[in-house]
């Protein structure tokens, strides 16, 4: 698949990771329909790149607002040959809290309800789209590129919501490569390791080389254009497939 020309979608689009993919994809001549709750930071990406980005105002625990929004991306568009999932909420807990509490179910639940069930509920609506491609000369008609987390493999104190959510986008891939593989759409995963996001905005530079010295190398948080890079790879390489791939410098986490 090659990026010129194609069209992503990329849910979580307007910050962070998400916009980090797009820009790497726009930078490169693709078109990108950004899916966010908030969209006020899509407006660089508009103000730089114009009529290749499209924005739409979605929460991907709605499942009318889903369908909704994938729906105007393909009409805006004409097709969809990307979906990059990066929509999602990170938020710790401790399963018995200082005071002797038992973890909310509440707050596991919305990680599963955005992390996990949104993230499918995207891609069923995305498929469906893209069945309707006309395939390459190898027969493809389409890539999912799921963001998941290395906590899915060794989840902190703390991230029992966040790892299992995560975990759950892990398992889903290979059972998507297979169904999907008809259809001649691929499916893959990356799993980022710590990332310069906003989430980190209210750490101070201490903070920030503790957390990279567990990296092997580079010594330095990873960014976004690192997951951007890695998406276009994974456009470009038709062979990946069903396989999910860590992006984190090595890094492999302790207990916390």
């Amino acid at each position: 698949m090659k990026v010129e020309g194609s069209v992503g979608l990329v849910t979580g689009g307007a910050s962070g990771l998400g916009a980090g993919v797009a820009r790497s994809l726009l930078e490169r001549g693709g078109h990108v329909a950004v899916l966010d709750q908030n969209l006020e930071g899509a407006g660089t990406l508009v103000d730089q790149f114009g009529d290749l980005v499209t924005c739409h105002h979605c929460d991907v625990t709605d499942t009318e607002q889903v369908e909704n929004s994938v729906s105007a991306a393909v009409k805006a568009h004409g097709r969809l040959d990307l979906l990059v999932s990066c929509a999602g909420i990170s938020f710790g807990k401790r399963v018995i809290s200082r005071d002797g509490e038992p973890h909310s179910l509440d707050h596991f639940k919305k990680h599963i309800d955005i992390n996990l069930v949104g993230l499918f509920d995207v891609v069923r609506h995305v498929v469906a789209a893209m069945a309707r491609n006309e395939p390459s000369e190898e027969g493809e008609r389409g890539l999912i590129v799921n963001l998941a987390s290395i906590a899915a493999f060794e989840g902190q104190i703390g991230q029992a919501s966040y790892a299992a959510s995560k975990a759950g986008v892990i398992g889903l891939t290979s059972p998507l490569a297979r169904d999907l593989g008809l259809h001649g759409v691929r499916v893959l995963s990356i799993c980022p390791g710590t990332m310069d996001t906003p989430m980190l905005d209210t750490l101070d530079q201490a903070t920030i080389d503790s957390i990279v010295s567990g990296n092997v190398f580079p010594k330095r948080l990873g960014r976004p254009d690192d997951v951007g890079n890695l998406v276009v790879h994974c456009m470009e390489n038709t062979f990946l497939n069903g396989e999910t791939i860590r992006l984190d410098a090595g890094l492999r986490l302790g207990p916390g």
